[in-house]
């Protein structure tokens, strides 16, 4: 995923979950944060930032948040830029994929893909992972009722005959594993857990995140028991 013309800046607050206030050339500018997640761990007052100008004429904001500098390294925090990547990495996950769908609706839900492979039909959803402790990506970072709602309907899926993935993109380097936020939102701990035990595979990938750009690039494990960190 590319960034256009990216510039730099610094984050200097957070009014709401929508805009940040950051210094870009000496001035202080709204800038729209594409992210509802807390990021608390991130925008700090000071942090360096990597912005793009909108493209889009007439906005209240002339740029949108990319990226924050995050010790020596980048972390993507464009909640647009899992699925984009996700396109890009679900066809190496998918041995004999015919088809993907993005936006498919099952049941309640409107999954991020549908798939058809030489196995059958199936549907995939993906998360963007920010939040990394001592080594370990947690997801979420605040609670989300859709993503449990979204693994219990895929579980369903798998009961139902059709092949279910989960895709943790965790859009920084630096994770030597991923876990569920118990602590933050213990029912979706308990709804990753019932959808591995029905066959739902997991799957998680950190990314290499530069200025320039954003690109999946390893595995990662997937760890849903408590781990001695």
């Amino acid at each position: 995923m590319q960034f256009d013309h990216p510039c730099r800046g610094t984050f200097l607050s957070r009014p709401n979950r929508f805009i940040a206030l950051c210094r870009v050339d000496g001035r202080e500018v709204p800038v729209h944060v594409k992210n509802t997640g807390r990021l608390r761990e991130l925008l700090l007052p000071g942090a360096e930032v990597l912005l793009s100008r909108a493209g889009a004429p007439g906005r209240k904001t002339a740029f949108d948040l990319r990226c924050v500098r995050a010790g020596t390294g980048w972390v993507c925090v464009d909640s647009q830029a899992p699925n984009a990547l996700a396109a890009e990495c679900l066809p190496g996950l998918l041995p004999g994929l015919r088809r993907l769908l993005p936006e498919q609706r099952y049941g309640e839900s409107r999954f991020d893909f549908a798939f058809e492979t030489d196995a059958g039909q199936g549907f995939a959803e993906v998360k963007g992972v920010t939040l990394l402790r001592n080594g370990i990506a947690l997801f979420p970072d605040a609670p989300t009722l859709r993503g449990a709602r979204h693994l219990r309907e895929l579980a369903r899926a798998r009961a139902e005959g059709y092949q279910a993935l989960v895709l943790f993109l965790i859009q920084r380097k630096g994770a030597r594993a991923l876990m569920p936020n118990r602590q933050t939102h213990p029912d979706f701990a308990l709804a990753l857990a019932e959808a591995a035990a029905a066959g739902v595979r997991l799957c998680a990938m950190d990314c290499l995140v530069t200025a320039e750009q954003t690109v999946a690039d390893a595995p990662v494990p997937v760890i849903l028991d408590d781990l001695e960190e």
